[in-house]
């Protein structure tokens, strides 16, 4: 049976010029260019679901990696480093 013309996908993924990787890294490469991204646009960009974006950043908050500037409306995400 065929399925033409069905839409597939919810959010259509966004191009990203990315190289295969883990998407920690990926995360981590997209919020040092632009730390206002949200979680559900990380989502779109690397292609993944947004609880694995959730579950990535708590990982990078608790390993002193990544950690939030200001309220979850209106603040930043900065790269400790």
């Amino acid at each position: 049976m065929a399925y033409e013309g069905t839409v597939l996908a919810t959010f259509p993924q966004e191009k990203v010029p990315m190289t295969r990787g883990k998407s920690r890294e990926k995360i981590i490469a997209l919020l040092s260019e632009d730390g206002a991204l949200t979680m559900a646009a990380l989502a779109r960009r690397i292609g993944i679901t947004p609880k694995a974006v959730e579950k990535q950043i708590a990982r990078l908050k608790a390993d002193g990696i990544l950690e939030r500037i200001g309220p979850d409306k209106g603040g930043r995400w900065h790269i400790v480093k």
